[in-house]
């Protein structure tokens, strides 16, 4: 670890956010979430540059190295040898530039998330998890492959003050004030959407949750990430488990 921060000119608070983010990247690969070389997670540095992956390569080749220091136009800060995949500044800069309280965002388009991002009524937070977002859901419309300029006002504008942006008929971006929080909702999404389809694969009548209910979900949700190190503690385990299974990161 040592020995690779060498490589690269940064404070120790910069390799310590590099580490996390690359730990992230793994992580997503870890769990199959991954679009091949396609997609993006980003993490907002302190100097209002923002820092991703390298375009062309995979999630588990991502280290704290090799991300990309870019700033909101999408110009490297740093030299590299890598350039980033312009369709993930339009996204990632607008939010970076406008949310202080998103730190880390996160974009997929698994195979359930696309799906429930295709339906019009979008996620029905009637399973455990989908209660967790109830009221903290938003929707964009597509508009085509999202590189220009022009429509960064209109996510910002769908998104609002929530933390997930449905992006329709394409897939989903979530941020939150950590990588290890911006994880676990997206473990959360990801898993209100695989049951989501699931169930609807299913005869029979849903079993529909009252809104109070849903919002006490949320709420409790939203209070354990607040309050505790619960998203902390997940992410850490996710990564020793993926240690235990494949080994060293990098």
């Amino acid at each position: 670890m040592t020995s690779m921060k060498q490589t690269i000119d940064c404070t120790d608070q910069e390799w310590d956010r590099r580490e996390k983010l690359a730990y992230c990247y793994r992580l997503v690969d870890f769990f199959g979430w991954t679009e091949t070389i396609f997609n993006h997670i980003s993490l907002r540095l302190p100097d209002h540059h923002y820092l991703v992956n390298p375009f062309g390569l995979n999630y588990s080749e991502v280290t704290p190295a090799n991300l990309l220091k870019v700033d909101l136009e999408g110009n490297k800060a740093v030299p590299s040898e890598f350039d980033a995949n312009p369709a993930g500044f339009a996204l990632h800069s607008a939010v970076h530039g406008a949310r202080e309280d998103i730190q880390c965002l996160i974009h997929t388009h698994t195979t359930p998330i696309s799906a429930v991002a295709q339906k019009q009524a979008g996620f029905d937070h009637n399973n455990f998890y989908g209660a967790q977002l109830f009221g903290r859901v938003a929707y964009h419309d597509f508009e085509g492959i999202t590189l220009f300029d022009d429509e960064k006002a209109r996510m910002l504008s769908s998104l609002g003050s929530k933390h997930v942006l449905v992006l329709r008929n394409h897939g989903v971006a979530v941020g939150e004030r950590s990588v290890e929080t911006a994880f676990f909702l997206l473990w959360t999404v990801q898993r209100a959407a695989e049951i989501q389809c699931q169930a609807a694969s299913m005869q029979g009548e849903e079993t529909v949750l009252a809104n109070e209910v849903r919002q006490r979900c949320a709420d409790l949700t939203a209070m354990l990430i607040r309050e505790g190190a619960f998203a902390d503690r997940f992410f850490n385990a996710m990564v020793r488990k993926m240690h235990e299974e494949k080994g060293a990161s990098w």
